[in-house]
């Protein structure tokens, strides 16, 4: 399980109300690029606050990165097959959601696709497929039911020596989330928190509008097909439009089945609306991976989640309780 690619644009008009107007700043954080917007009253405000949500995202950074050899993430990976390795309860917590949406998922997500052996390459070298024993040991130390938790100690253990875990899947949008409550808390009554597309929202705009999140056409990314309002939630989307590979005739993308070892198939793009956007991080590559019939099924079963495919046709459909305004 790869992490995706995906494309984003945000309207806003910048019609001011009590004297507060949107502020927003470009930066490198996570690997990624961060889109900070916040309303406020002036710049030196803006400023202050966008601080304040960089300090955080680096905070988590350090926290889940699995290339940092200090972070408690490198400690657990270290340890595998050894022995339980205690970490905090914001780490903790995070490893026991991930289970939780795996579980949800019938595996199609799992933290521990960082084990997967890199079998296939999207960088066009590639001439024929991997061998189905190649495939198949691909994924041998993959498996989300041996990440073993200890609530009572806050440990956790990987079961099999030379396992991992990792939140590349997950962890910007975790990081949008932490940003976004941390703000929140702090008195910025709006704002966008997008990392690399795994956006997050408060608010309105100062002039009472709703934030519009314009969806690009994954058949022609310098277009979008759709424009959606979205207040205090989070959006995600999930394409292989980009990183895929063509094999006997058959396209193959870059997000892979964490269960099989194999690519998904059938869907170049999925987007997910949800109230965190951990969650739709972790839904939008899950729906890719479970496929259009089984990904609509399971995301009609929860609560506040709402989606939009396209099939490799071009074909669009949505969710149950989800209505698009087409460009």
């Amino acid at each position: 399980m790869i992490k995706k690619i995906f494309y984003f644009f945000i309207f806003f008009t910048c019609i001011t109300a009590y004297g507060q107007e949107p502020y927003k700043q470009t930066m490198g954080l996570m690997g990624s690029r961060f889109d900070i917007t916040v309303v406020a009253k002036d710049s030196l405000e803006a400023s202050y606050f966008i601080t304040l949500a960089v300090n955080e995202i680096t905070r988590i950074e350090k926290l889940i990165s699995s290339w940092d050899k200090n972070s408690e993430t490198a400690l657990v990976n270290k340890n595998a097959g050894i022995s339980p390795v205690k970490v905090s309860n914001e780490l903790y917590e995070l490893i026991e959601r991930s289970i939780k949406i795996s579980k949800l998922t019938d595996g199609a997500f799992d933290i521990s696709y960082a084990s997967m052996d890199k079998v296939w390459q999207f960088n066009g070298t590639m001439a024929q497929m991997p061998n189905a024993k190649q495939i198949k040991q691909s994924v041998a130390k993959v498996g989300y039911r041996n990440i073993i938790l200890n609530k009572e100690e806050s440990t956790v253990y990987l079961k099999q020596e030379g396992m991992k875990i990792g939140f590349g899947a997950i962890g910007k949008g975790y990081a949008a989330d932490k940003a976004k409550v941390l703000l929140v808390k702090k008195g910025v009554v709006s704002g966008i928190i997008n990392a690399s597309g795994d956006m997050n929202t408060w608010g309105k705009q100062p002039n009472g509008e709703e934030w519009k999140v314009a969806i690009t056409n994954p058949m022609n990314k310098n277009k979008a097909f759709a424009l959606l309002p979205i207040t205090n939630g989070a959006v995600v989307t999930s394409g292989n439009y980009e990183k895929f590979v063509m094999l006997n005739g058959k396209r193959y993308t870059h997000i892979i089945d964490p269960r099989t070892g194999y690519p998904s198939s059938g869907i170049i793009s999925v987007t997910v609306f949800a109230p965190k956007a951990e969650l739709a991080d972790a839904l939008a590559t899950s729906v890719f991976v479970m496929g259009k019939e089984v990904g609509l099924n399971r995301i009609n079963q929860l609560p506040n989640i709402e989606c939009v495919i396209v099939d490799e046709i071009g074909e669009v459909t949505t969710s149950k309780n989800i209505k698009i305004n087409r460009l």
